[in-house]
């Protein structure tokens, strides 16, 4: 696939694009919504729906073979690998819980929830990737603004949940076995590898923090209107125009490609005179042709440790520079080198403790709210998905300042 330019419209287009992409692939957070479904119509015990948790866990967050592909295939085509995921997995669930297929054996049930899961993995990996490919500078804002959109696709779901398909769950699994491959297909065309911004731009912050504000703003009403919706008897018009109001927050990011378009910015184009020289002639001491780039950077390459990773790129792809053999903390491993680090192996343990528990209280959320005599699950859910998005989101802001 050919880059685009850097700067451009497309990155950003390819970012609001990734937002609808992290939306679907929350999917995995619906759990708690239609498990009491899996357990009163398909007459399930507590024990065999822990065990479909334990499914959900794993498709979820399995993610080698979506990370590999991520480097040998473009991001269509892993996008396409999760579409085939969800509709597949999602559509046998559906099939069991609205009884058109009855007596479906409990192990096709753990595994086709398995698969319906790991489409999370293959959908939020190829944007995730893709786009802090595309702004390589701001890689943590860029990873805690996509994943903070992921944990309020909970809420998200909910909202669509309560005020749309009427607390359903057979309608919940045919909005994910549907609606999930119709997003991901749509947006597929607009998350595509760009050409990374060589040098800081502030308009770039600025775009940036308008995007945190927007996602901020809708994990609040979000939260809001799902609440209202529990404590007032709102009917169907007003429900839908909240849900309306949410589609436009989601659609928020495409502002910025959109501004770019009405108000593109004025670069300036050296003029014969600035060429010349100030006074119309050559000036002795500017040369005649200027190093290319690849000369530049391969001539500072083992001189200075103060080049940026975009730079180091840039030299790499014209050939000037050949990267070493073992790469330095900071830089790009491959597997094989990140497993036999003992950084790679801390992550690790971090993300397990931290992820498992959080993923635990998730999957146990509507017994958690039975035993305490809340049946709705709606409003919890939506807490947690608040909280979820939060933390992520304020993980990559302060990762960029702490890192930097």
């Amino acid at each position: 696939m050919v880059s685009l330019k850097a700067g451009s419209r497309p990155p950003w287009v390819g970012l609001g694009a990734a937002v609808w992409v992290e939306i679907a692939a929350g999917s995995a957070y619906t759990f708690p919504l239609y498990s009491p479904s899996l357990k009163s119509v398909l007459g399930f015990n507590q024990q065999q729906l822990t065990i479909l948790g334990v499914a959900n866990d794993i498709g979820e967050n399995v993610g080698i073979l979506p990370g590999i592909a991520c480097n040998k295939f473009p991001p269509w085509a892993v996008l396409l690998v999760g579409v085939f995921a969800s509709f597949l997995g999602y559509g046998v669930l559906y099939l069991a819980v609205s009884q058109t297929v009855q007596s479906l054996p409990y192990w096709v049930l753990w595994i086709a929830l398995c698969v319906a899961t790991n489409s999370s993995a293959w959908l939020g990996t190829a944007v995730l990737v893709t786009n802090m490919r595309n702004f390589p500078l701001s890689r943590g804002t860029v990873a805690g603004l996509l994943k903070g959109y992921i944990g309020l696709s909970a809420a998200v779901y909910t909202e669509v949940y309560s005020m749309v398909l009427n607390g359903s769950a057979s309608n919940l699994l045919l909005l994910l076995t549907l609606g999930i491959p119709i997003i991901c297909l749509a947006m597929m065309y607009f998350i595509r590898p760009c050409t990374p911004a060589s040098g800081e731009d502030s308009s770039e912050h600025a775009h940036f923090l308008f995007t945190q504000g927007t996602s901020l703003s809708l994990g609040i009403y979000l939260l809001t209107t799902i609440i209202l919706k529990d404590v007032l008897s709102l009917g169907n018009t007003i429900s839908y125009i909240f849900v309306a109001i949410m589609v436009i927050l989601l659609m928020a990011p495409l502002a910025i490609p959109l501004k770019m378009t009405l108000f593109p910015a004025n670069h300036k184009k050296p003029s014969q005179t600035d060429l010349l020289g100030g006074d119309g002639g050559l000036t002795q001491t500017d040369p005649l042709l200027t190093p290319s780039s690849s000369a530049a950077y391969l001539g500072s390459f083992y001189e200075s440790e103060d080049m940026t990773e975009v730079d180091i790129l840039l030299a790499v792809g014209e050939g000037a520079v050949k990267k070493k053999k073992k790469p330095r903390r900071g830089e790009d491993f491959k597997f094989r080198e990140a497993i036999v680090k003992a950084d790679f192996w801390l992550l690790w343990i971090v993300y397990f403790l931290g992820v498992g528990s959080g993923v635990t209280v998730l999957n146990n959320l509507a017994q958690i709210g039975v035993s305490h005599g809340v049946n709705d699950t709606t409003i919890l859910l939506s807490l947690f998905s608040f909280s979820n998005f939060l933390g992520r989101l304020g993980a990559g802001i302060a990762s960029e300042y702490l890192v930097r």
